[in-house]
Formats: structure tokens, sequence, C-alpha cells
């Protein structure tokens, strides 16, 4: 499994160009350290091992590896490597390797730094700052890959991205960073499909005007998943009204007017399935159920990357 980072390592930090030419070296995450890193990681896992390999490595072997599409995965708040990043990550490459069948994707999971549990509320509150704060890193892992699929024909390699809960802001703060620093003039579409998982932004993010507007701009398919029932966003809608912002959850509630958004943004209700796949929070529900059955949402998203278009429902929702 690769992966990209921005926390912290155990080992000392060290500049990427000091990794000579087929080298790596062996690191281990230092979770007791929450402060958000500007410099980026590019690294492998290989068993229980973790080696930082170095961005060129690192994209030589994507090039290598035979797969036409990457999905980057963005987690959400409170996920820890080795207790939920990596085995969703693993499960994700299961599934899309059983269920793809015109395109290999590669899962490739973007981890930033989340708080331990010294509190529920401090670390709710300590993620946000974090998620804003390594928009400054990831601003450049975003280059790389970008960079990296439209460097020459033979690897022309779509983009997609999956982001969840508090990983949405993480996404839409390095697509600004994106737009306004790196692409001023022009603003590429970039990626094939954007999947925005039970977002923990306001629901308005995505209006025209607004600072997630860029989330559609950036690619040809914005795909929100929303519920009601999402016992994590009602936690969030009251811890965010202590910060005095009341708007609503964009994953609680879907867009909050769909005639002020851009006609790529598809708004699907997941009322109907989210707990049978997470019980009984209704938040994690883009997996498999407890048989190993591939999920509607999953399902969905298999169809977007194969084809570059969105199914349509009867009243937006993914029913049973």
């Amino acid at each position: 499994m690769y992966f990209v980072t921005n926390r912290f390592f155990k080992e000392k930090a060290k500049s990427p160009q000091s990794l000579a030419k087929g080298k790596k070296r062996t690191v281990r995450f230092d979770l007791k350290n929450n402060l958000v890193s500007n410099q980026i990681y590019f690294c492998k896992k290989e068993g229980e091992k973790l080696y930082e390999i170095g961005s060129s490595a690192f994209f030589n072997e994507i090039k290598e590896s035979g797969y036409s599409d990457v999905l980057l995965y963005v987690h959400g708040f409170n996920n820890f490597p080795k207790k939920h990043i990596f085995p969703r990550t693993e499960r994700l490459q299961k599934m899309y390797d059983a269920h793809l069948q015109t395109k290999k994707v590669l899962v490739i999971p973007l981890i930033w730094p989340c708080n331990s549990k010294f509190g529920m509320l401090r670390d709710y509150v300590d993620d946000q700052m974090n998620a804003d704060a390594s928009a400054f890193a990831m601003v450049r892992a975003f280059e790389k890959f970008i960079a990296h699929s439209q460097k020459n024909k033979e690897c022309s390699m779509r983009l997609n991205v999956l982001a969840h809960s508090m990983g949405n802001r993480v996404l839409r703060e390095t697509l600004i960073k994106l737009k306004y620093e790196v692409f001023p003039k022009v603003f590429p579409q970039v990626f094939r499909n954007i999947f925005l998982v039970a977002a923990d932004v306001v629901n308005e993010t995505l209006h025209r005007g607004e600072s997630g507007s860029v989330l559609s701009e950036a690619c040809r398919n914005c795909v929100v998943y929303y519920a009601s029932d999402d016992l994590a966003l009602n936690g969030s809608k009251i811890i965010n009204l202590k910060s005095k912002v009341v708007s609503r959850r964009l994953g609680h509630t879907g867009v909050e007017d769909m005639q002020r958004v851009s006609p790529n943004v598809y708004n699907i209700d997941c009322d109907d399935f989210n707990n049978l796949y997470d019980f009984p929070k209704g938040h994690s529900y883009f997996l498999d159920d407890d048989e190993e059955k591939a999920g509607k949402l999953f399902l969905h998203t298999v169809h977007a990357i194969e084809s570059g278009r969105v199914h349509f429902y009867k009243e937006n929702a993914l029913t049973l």
C-alpha cells in the first residue's frame, strides 16, 4: 500500500531530497505528536513495516503498477493509521479490485494528523484546526499527483477523490490553495470524480460564490452523499453551535439549495441504508456490511469511476 502523510514520524525529519535514488528509510508514526507538519512524505506500507520512499520512487512505482486510475482517500475526524485508515484502505482496495471491470484503481490514503482522545469536544475543535492547517502540505502532494497524471501519454492516469467526514474540510481547504496559489489564472478540471461522503462542512459550501465551490470546479462529477440519521454529524452540529456556526452539515442534509450549485453536483440521499453498513452511528457507510457484501454507496462509486457518469435515481436517493 502507498500512502501520503503530513503526520510527524518518530524518526528525525529529513528533506525529501536526502533520500538517495532507490533508497528508503523505515519510519514510525509519532501518534503522541499531533502537530501539523508542513512537509509531505511519500511512503509505502509493506506488511507491518512503513517506509518513506520519496516522491520520485513513489510515482515511478505507481507508473509501473498497472493501475489506470487513482483514488485518493481522505479520512475523517479522530482516525489513526493502524486502527482505522490502513484497514479501511485495504478493504477499499480489495473491493475495487473485485468489482471494477474495465479499470484498475489504486487507493492511496492521505493521512493528516488527528488528535487522540482527551475529550471529544477538544479533539473535534483541534482536528478542525489541523484539517485547515494540513492544506499547506497537502497542496504540494496534489501538485505532484496532477503533474504525474498529466506527465506523458504513457502514464495518463485519472484521479478521483473520496473524502469522508472532516476529510472534506481538508480537501476543500487544499483545493482553495491549489486554485488561488498554484493555478491563479485557469483552474483545471483535474479530477474525474470527487465523492463527498458524510461531509462535515456547512451545507451551503458548494454554492456559487462560496469557498467550497472549488470542489465542483476541480472535477467532472462532484457527488454528495448524505443521511439525516447520521449520529456523528448530529454531534458535529451541536459542537459547531458552541462555536457559533449555525449552518447545517452537508453530509447531514445534502446541498442547501441545488439551484445555486454547478450542474455537475449530484445530491444523493443515503437514509435508506447508511445504518446497514455502520450501525448505530450511520456515518462510515462507504464500505460493506458485516457479511462483506459491497455497499450501495461503494457500488455507486464503481459505476462513476468506470463510466465517468453518475447514476440518477428517483428523488436522488440510493434506495434499497
